[in-house]
């Protein structure tokens, strides 16, 4: 029954925080998504910016190994 009882609240509270948002805070709510566009922009780039650099380094050592690998190797 607890279940069932926290689905029902998680709708209820859904459908007031809709209804609130339509109704009442309109106009804030899409000033404060506006605003976050260009933080979530930056942090999204800088991220995409390390993840780049990591994969070039990791690209690189991968490189060597292999080439100290087939190095390694005796020819026959």
């Amino acid at each position: 029954m607890g279940k069932i009882f926290a689905v029902l609240f998680g709708l209820a509270a859904m459908a007031g925080g809709v209804l609130l948002v339509i109704l009442l805070w309109g106009p804030e709510v899409l000033a404060l998504v506006l605003g976050c566009i260009p933080i979530v922009l930056f942090f999204g780039g800088f991220i995409a910016f390390v993840a780049g650099i990591s994969g070039m380094k990791d690209a690189a050592r991968a490189k060597k190994f292999k080439e100290a690998l087939e190095a390694e190797t005796p020819e026959e």
